[in-house]
């Protein structure tokens, strides 16, 4: 049987060192050692050190089954904790393999059951961590802040765990580090507030910190120990991304040698799945922990996470207290509907407090409303216009505004911004100046990882690097983007109130208006209907009298005229009288009734028939409906129709006037409207051209002069107006020479509707 070591012998370079296959290393700690077993209790991997634990070599495990080299009572022991409900990850497994006593870690690695055996530790070690567990969970109560807890913590895991330093390591959003709470030895340098770049911690060691959330080196110094496996396939490997054993990658070790440091500690701290920041313990000398310790430090991580959101909350609450006090204050102003209101908006403190901006200004109908700290109005105008423009939706933050419009960054007085439109080109945007901050990082950031003539290697130098940070402002809380969007919406709702109020003001004058015209117009339809027809009546009566004087001298120039001037008044009192009725008619919708139209129709056919008599007609009447109108507004319609087709007959032809009716429903997509019943009138008269379709239904609009046709020209206008009264439309259509129709279009009545 060949054997074989898994050892990864890649060569690691600056452009590959990110992505260095750590999960995958071939080799372990010494301190344990490591068996792989296939499903069927295969001993597939081993590492070399086995023979160090017990009487026996990996070359003699290697190839047999678990029973052969341990004993069935070891694999009856084993089988069932692996089936048991045991928190496998929480408590190892005691095990006698060849008489010798050892706590085993199993995990499964895709289809390899992974056995990391230590030496079992003693149980005493175990009471002592149960009592100072208790007592720390009592101290944890009487911390308020996030920062108080991480600093408890420290204390407590040093406490139990017996490191020389404990840090509790926080990242930010770009996984730089920063010591957020520390203990350690008081012989030793404090790294409490230094800084971390996000190299010192790689993508794939944050992802490995996120599978497995313990990590632990016994010593720095530890040579690594091979794993071998049976030689049987291409390309075996082994996943130890869940080991506690797992070699560490060779820049870590000496990253870590680099800082003096001689064993280390690691327990991830993962809010809302994401690495929030780590326990960092390290002793300056070698060091083992029991399986027990390593739970308690463990649970010391958990007691912060479980406690992220509600101790953030508490440092934020007071200020959120007061940026909530801020905004109900200025919400609950009671302002009058108008623009001149923003005038005193602008100018409170609550404004800027509601979310601790230095600045804030307000564009509405092209006017800049400002106070505080603020850009000048070319820069407001140009930000606003930018952000518009790169639609950003109605919503813009930021922190850093040259990270998005770095024309702006050298020019603008401002480095922070929160951006609400208003509807339109209307925006609120609050501001805040550049914060210069001083951080102060674990060696120079940009030299994280060195190359020299000796190879590849981290920073040697830890000593402080001070970083000055310009072009940011600070960070905008989360509650205060809330209350700036709270204040935008309820500004905004204000704003659309201005403007229709405004518009409502707006149209109050125009009926103020309206109605004095109208009151002017009605005396002046009374004046014309009723004062001016006296003097017609008298010159009708004169010129009748001057006529009867010379009937007998009819060749008399004077009689003609006379004729003439009586003509006149008469077509001037038909004019009047048209006008009376034409502005008489309003909406009267509300008084309309049911209306037999064929009963309409034989009441004007006896009026008419002197007329239709005398022209010769000949009028086809379909059965008509019942409709929703007003009588006599019905009847002077059908007059007005009928006299209006009987009047421009054409000379070559006898008038034919045929009347249709349908009560199926009808889209008139020119109005937007839909009707439910209507009535056509078709003449076979001389026509019209159809450009003038719309402009014979104007008043006084005549398409022939009064020689050719009398009348006013307003009865078609007053058809319109009847059909506008009743809720419904009319149309025309003609065609020169051949005819012409008009259709009137009734609404659907609310009655119909409803049943």
């Amino acid at each position: 049987m060949k054997i074989k070591d898994i050892v990864n012998r890649d060569l690691v370079t600056l452009t590959n060192c990110d992505q260095e296959p750590i999960h995958i290393p071939g080799k372990i700690q010494p301190h344990g050692f490591l068996l792989g077993l296939t499903n069927n209790w295969t001993i597939d991997y081993c590492t070399e050190n086995i023979s160090y634990f017990i009487n026996l070599s990996h070359t003699e495990a290697l190839g047999n089954r678990f029973e052969t080299v341990f004993g069935s009572a070891a694999q009856e022991r084993l089988f069932n904790y692996i089936n048991s409900d045991t928190a496998q990850d929480v408590f190892p497994l005691e095990i006698d393999l060849q008489g010798r006593k050892f706590q085993v870690n199993v995990h499964k690695s895709e289809d390899t059951y992974i056995l990391e055996a230590e030496p079992q530790f003693d149980k005493q070690i175990l009471a002592d961590v149960y009592t100072q567990t208790i007592q720390f969970v009592t101290q944890m109560n009487s911390t308020k802040s996030l920062k108080d807890l991480c600093a408890l913590v420290a204390e407590g895991t040093r406490e139990i765990t017996g490191y020389d330093r404990v840090m509790i390591y926080r990242f930010d959003e770009q996984y730089n580090g920063e010591v957020y709470a520390e203990s350690c030895r008081k012989d030793l340098e404090p790294f409490l507030g230094l800084h971390y770049p996000h190299t010192d911690i790689p993508v794939q060691a944050r992802e490995l910190y996120i599978r497995n959330q313990l990590r632990l080196i016994v010593d720095i110094n530890y040579q690594p120990v091979p794993i071998y496996t049976v030689d049987d396939k291409q390309y075996k490997n082994l996943d130890l991304s869940l080991s506690v054993l797992r070699s560490t990658s060779p820049i870590h070790v000496q990253y870590l040698k680099n800082m003096g440091v001689g064993a280390t500690l690691t327990i991830s701290l993962l809010h809302h799945d994401r690495l929030w920041g780590l326990i960092a313990c390290h002793h300056y000398s070698k060091k083992n922990i029991s399986p027990a310790v390593r739970l308690a430090a463990k649970l010391q991580g958990q007691f912060i996470t479980s406690q992220i959101d509600i101790r953030e909350s508490n440092d934020e609450n007071l200020d959120a207290r007061k940026s909530i006090e801020a905004l109900e204050r200025i919400s609950a102003l009671d302002l009058p509907l108008a623009e001149d209101s923003l005038k005193s908006i602008i100018e409170m403190p609550e404004l800027l407090a509601l979310c601790n901006a230095a600045g804030v200004s307000i564009l509405f109908r092209d006017k800049i409303y400002k106070n505080g700290l603020i850009p000048e109005e070319d820069q407001i105008i140009a930000f606003a216009g930018l952000v518009e423009n790169r639609k950003f939706d109605d919503f813009y933050t930021t922190r850093k505004v040259g990270d998005h419009f770095p024309e702006l960054e050298r020019s603008s007085n401002f480095a922070g911004a929160v951006y609400h439109s208003l509807g339109g080109s209307n925006h609120i945007i609050w501001y805040r100046p550049e914060t210069i901050s001083e951080i102060n990082w674990a060696g120079d950031p940009e030299k994280s990882i060195v190359k020299d003539e000796k190879g590849l290697h981290p920073r040697n130098s830890f000593n402080t690097w001070k970083q000055i940070v310009k072009g940011q402002s600070s960070i905008w809380k989360q509650y205060e983007l809330n209350s700036a969007a709270k204040y935008a919406h309820s500004l905004h709702k204000y704003l659309m109130m201005v403007l229709l109020s405004e518009e409502e003001e707006k149209y109050r004058l125009q009926s103020e208006i309206l109605r004095e015209t109208n009151s002017e117009l009605e005396n002046i339809n009374w004046i014309s209907t009723h004062d001016l027809q006296e003097p017609l009546r008298k010159i009708q009566m004169i010129t009748s009298k001057l006529l009867a004087d010379k009937k007998d001298a009819p060749a008399d120039p004077e009689v003609d005229s006379l004729e003439r001037v009586s003509k006149s008044a008469s077509r001037m009192r038909e004019l009047l009288q048209d006008i009376s009725k034409y502005t008489r008619i309003k909406n009267t919708r509300e008084a309309a009734e049911k209306i037999d139209l064929n009963l309409i129709y034989e009441s004007v056919l006896e009026e008419c028939s002197e007329l239709i008599e005398e022209k010769n007609a000949v009028i086809k009447c379909e059965r008509l409906p019942e409709v929703s109108a007003i009588g006599f507004l019905m009847k002077q319609l059908f007059l007005n129709v009928i006299q209006n087709s009987l009047k421009y007959a054409s000379d070559e032809r006898l008038p034919v006037i045929r009347i249709t009716a349908s009560q199926e429903p009808v889209l008139i997509k020119e109005r937007f409207n839909v009707y439910c019943s209507w009535v056509k009138f078709t003449d076979n008269g001389i026509g019209f051209d159809q450009m003038y379709a719309d402009s014979i239904f104007k008043v006084f609009t005549r398409l022939h002069n009064q020689q050719e046709y009398s009348g006013s020209g307003i009865g078609l206008a007053l058809c319109k107006k009847i059909m506008q009264a009743l809720g419904g439309t009319i149309s025309a259509e003609g065609k020169v020479g051949e005819g012409a129709s008009i259709t009137i279009y009734f609404p659907c009545d609310p009655l119909d509707t409803l049943l």
